[in-house]
């Protein structure tokens, strides 16, 4: 049996926690960021959990060796 490919945008905009939760960055941080507020910025570089078991059973699938 072959090995599945990885699909690379999805392993490289979602990682494992060293507690096994999946977590992913906000998308848009540079996008105008001259009308951002500072609040709404730091936001953007801190990584998010990914709650949705639809989403982490995609992930999975679409990034086997992620783990």
């Amino acid at each position: 049996m072959p090995k599945i490919k990885t699909h690379k945008s999805t392993a490289k905009r979602f990682k494992y926690s060293s507690t096994g939760k999946l977590m992913r960055m906000r998308q848009g941080k540079g996008h105008l960021r001259r009308k951002k507020t500072p609040t709404v910025k730091s936001a953007y570089s801190h990584a998010h959990v990914t709650e949705n078991i639809g989403a982490r059973r995609r992930i999975k699938r679409l990034a086997p060796y992620l783990e």
